[in-house]
């Protein structure tokens, strides 16, 4: 089974001539997508930035952490109040493009393309850095080993780190993520490593004579004065681009316009205190002795926050090794882990803007190019990869770093200027999250944010050369060719493509077919998942059957599922299978001679049986009717993935259909125990039988000698008053298996419809062992029923119950 949908977006225009309603699904919690930017901001940047910040801002740095919070909120806002009401792929550059004039949303995304994959360039220098130093530490290698007498240190990371970006690459083109739970675990062990770095880095301050003067006497608490402060929380703000990969995912986010804003807020609440205390522990924590002092190449008196800056993106690696139980394997283990996940965040970001600028033509039409197998967009994946590998090698870390941060800071004002502008161009915006006292918080965001790159940029230096003294001179050029770089790609090709270029909808192609005259309310709705065109007839004919018992309407769905590095928009390009699938539907509903109302949509989305279960939530479905092909391809799933995942979660009735060669139906077996299971199962077998005019036989299926005659014959005549006008027979039967007693006893019917077996569903035992085994051996068609006990339910059928 491998259909589904959820939530979506409101209808449009139809963008072909098929009746048919295709609407993304939406499957991204606001946890989900809190923890993303989470994992965003804590990625490369506490880990390798941290020490070189110290450097900068000496003690202060805790402060300067703190005064960059300050800071992003006032982009923040920006951010929540256009993310809510763009929800969609682009982040920056669609809104930019959408409120400014020409070329200045093409140059938001030039320069979010370009900052995500410098920032990529900055994560996969900062893991190979950190696997020498895990080899080093481990005694493979020697401190400052020389292989074949070329192969030394630096040109170790450069490999490691072309080899990560490439592997990063590979996984997003094949289409595979890291899903959301593995997301929230990874990001779970950072902050988990980081509390107990900061636990003990504060009782190492603690415990330290005199703590407080390695904050304010050495020789003061800002040696490097307001530029350095400054500068370093411009070298540090490129944390704070988690708020752009949050609004990158907004089209798969579930009630985008409230959980946008929430998730922009939550992280900035969770990440602002942790940089700070780990600045504060690492800082306080480290003592500067004679071999650490010989490494970072200072004296031995020399300030902590010295040793820090000269040992780099190792700073707080080495504070973690003297003052945390094996603290270097530790803080070593959870810096891979930080970049590994930042890594396969902003390859996933990076080809996601460069393929939104190639679907607007902003960029080359090969951008928008989108593999036929693996539905990803391979060559923006590629493009990437080759910008981000060029940075990794290219340009030393401190630079890496200052330019992509001088990207952010560019793209941060154009949309703080954004936010000001649409509040005049678009009045009417869906704005469930509005930025308070407008235009001053943007406009002190731009202001603030044009303060922190000049700070910056005198701050890491600007030497003319190479040198450890021009690495801000370094970004400031490189800086200089991106953008001239893109004046000529915007007025030599991206200007009159932009032109010629089509306006593309949202993608949300509504009709509804009801083949009724006249529709008139319905008391349940039926929900029929088909990805296989040959169960239609089979499923529709069951469905029609439960319509006329119920008064229900009846919607039949059909999932496109594209991977995560794909925008959900995307998927309309193969939909046709189930474009297909839903128009064969809609003819079996024409045929009909039932009065019944049925719609038909294609969902487009990223996991189907979550965009399964949203629709259950969103759209108060009463029942879900689903196919099985009798067969599971993986052991650690019952029926199947979707399968089991909608019948132990969906908080509704549920059928699921072993399908069987299509035939007349003259008999219908019922095994039963009792309990709300069994009885939805003979009502689903009274419906069919009313249908087609079959008779029912209930059977009770008992042990040798252990028959409870009483118990028997007042379980199966509660079942058997179920069928009032239906021909139904009973009888109580010895099998020394329940399985196989059931199995034996379908051979001489058309259909079994067997109820679930336990309430207390595992993972493992979705029906309950017998439902299953029949399922599989029985012949001919079998369907498990499973009945929705939640306390809702038991009330709304007790209501129902009163009024017929």
């Amino acid at each position: 089974m491998t259909d589904g949908t959820a939530d979506s977006e409101p209808p449009v225009a139809p963008e072909s001539d098929s009746d048919v309603e295709t609407e993304l699904s939406r499957d991204m919690s606001l946890f989900d997508i809190t923890f993303i930017g989470v994992g965003a901001m804590i990625g490369a940047g506490v880990f390798a930035l941290t020490g070189f910040a110290a450097g900068l801002a000496g003690p202060a740095l805790t402060l300067a952490f703190l005064l960059n919070g300050f800071v992003a909120i006032f982009t923040a806002v920006s951010y929540a109040e256009l993310g809510a009401a763009f929800p969609e792929a682009g982040g920056g550059y669609l809104w930019v493009k959408e409120a400014l004039v020409d070329p200045n949303g093409f140059f938001a995304g030039w320069m979010s393309w370009f900052a995500h994959a410098v920032a990529c360039s900055l994560y996969a220098v900062t893991f190979g850095v950190f696997v020498t130093e895990f080899v080093v530490y481990s005694g493979l290698l020697s401190e400052g080993f020389v292989l074949f007498g070329v192969f030394d240190r630096l040109l170790l990371e450069k490999l490691l780190a072309v080899v990560v970006v490439s592997l990063f690459a590979y996984i997003n083109y094949r289409g595979a993520e890291e899903t959301g739970k593995a997301g929230v675990v990874v990001t779970g062990i950072k902050v988990i490593i980081l509390t107990v770095f900061v636990g003990f880095g504060i009782l190492a301050t603690i415990n330290t004579p005199n703590w407080p003067a390695k904050f304010v006497a050495h020789p003061e608490f800002a040696p490097n004065g307001v530029i350095g402060v400054i500068g370093a929380m411009g070298f540090t703000y490129i944390a704070f681009e988690g708020y752009e990969i949050i609004v990158q995912s907004g089209e798969e986010v579930v009630n985008p316009g409230e959980n946008v804003p929430k998730a922009v807020f939550y992280s900035l609440l969770i990440v602002v205190p942790i940089y700070i205390l780990v600045s504060f522990a690492a800082l306080g924590g480290i003592s500067v002795g004679p071999d650490l002092a010989a490494r970072a190449d200072i004296a031995s008196d020399a300030p902590t926050w010295r040793l820090l800056g000269n040992l780099g993106e190792l700073g707080i690696i080495e504070a973690a090794g003297q003052f945390v139980p094996y603290g270097v394997p530790l803080l070593l283990i959870a810096g891979l882990t930080a970049t590994m996940s930042a890594l396969n965040a902003t390859v996933y970001s990076s080809s996601r803007v460069s393929f939104a600028m190639g679907r607007d033509r902003a960029l080359p039409a090969v951008f928008d190019s989108i593999h036929p197998e693996k539905r990803t967009p391979h060559l923006a994946i590629f493009l990437s990869t080759i910008l981000i590998v060029l940075m990794a090698i290219a340009l030393p870390i401190q630079a890496v770093a200052a330019s992509a941060d001088i990207m952010f800071i560019l793209l941060f004002i154009q949309v703080n200027w954004t936010v000001i502008k649409m509040r005049k161009t678009h009045p009417d915006l869906p704005r469930t999250f509005e930025v308070p006292y407008m235009p001053w918080p943007p406009l002190i965001g731009i202001v603030l944010q044009f303060l922190l790159t000049p700070f910056l940029l005198s701050a890491l230096g600007l030497e003319l050369g190479l040198g450890p003294d021009s690495h801000g001179f370094i970004a400031l050029i490189t800086t200089v060719i991106w953008m001239a770089l893109g004046i000529v790609v915007y007025y030599g090709y991206s200007e009159r493509k932009e032109i010629e270029k089509l306006e593309e909808e949202t993608p949300t192609v509504a009709t509804e077919q009801a083949p009724a005259p006249q529709r008139r309310a319905r008391d349940q709705q039926i929900l029929v998942p088909i990805s296989n065109p040959d169960s239609v007839d089979q499923l529709m004919r069951t469905a029609f059957d439960l319509a006329v018992e119920r008064n229900a309407e009846i919607e039949v769905v059909s999932v496109v599922e594209v991977p995560p590095q794909t925008p959900l928009s995307e998927g309309r390009e193969f939909d046709t299978p189930q474009r297909d699938v839903i128009e064969r539907a809609m003819a079996y509903a024409s045929e009909s001679e039932h009065d019944i109302p049925v719609s038909g949509t294609v969902r487009i989305g990223h996991d189907v049986g979550a965009a399964i279960l949203n629709t259950v939530s969103q759209g108060e479905i009463d029942l879900v009717l689903m196919g099985w092909r009798g067969r599971s391809h993986r052991t650690d799933y019952v029926l199947g993935s979707n399968v089991d995942q909608v019948v132990t979660q969906a908080r509704c009735d549920v059928l699921v259909k072993r399908m069987s060669p299509a035939g007349d139906i003259g008999s219908i077996l019922v095994p039963t125990a009792g309990g709300p299971h069994a009885q939805f199962a003979a009502e689903v077998a009274r419906a069919i039988a009313r249908a087609t005019d079959a008779s029912v036989e209930v059977i009770y299926v008992t042990a040798p000698g252990e028959a409870d005659a009483d118990v028997a014959e007042r379980t199966l005549d509660r079942t058997a008053a179920v069928f009032e006008d239906v021909a139904v027979t009973t009888e109580t039967v010895e099998g020394d298996d329940v399985s196989n007693t059931i199995v034996e006893r379908a051979e001489n019917h058309d259909v079994t419809i067997v109820g679930s077996s336990r309430e207390g569903l595992l993972q493992q035992l979705v029906f309950g062992s017998v439902p299953e085994e029949t399922g599989r051996r029985a012949n001919g068609a079998v369907i498990m029923a499973k009945r929705y006990v939640g306390i809702k339910s038991r009330v709304t059928r007790w209501f129902r119950n009163q009024r017929n």
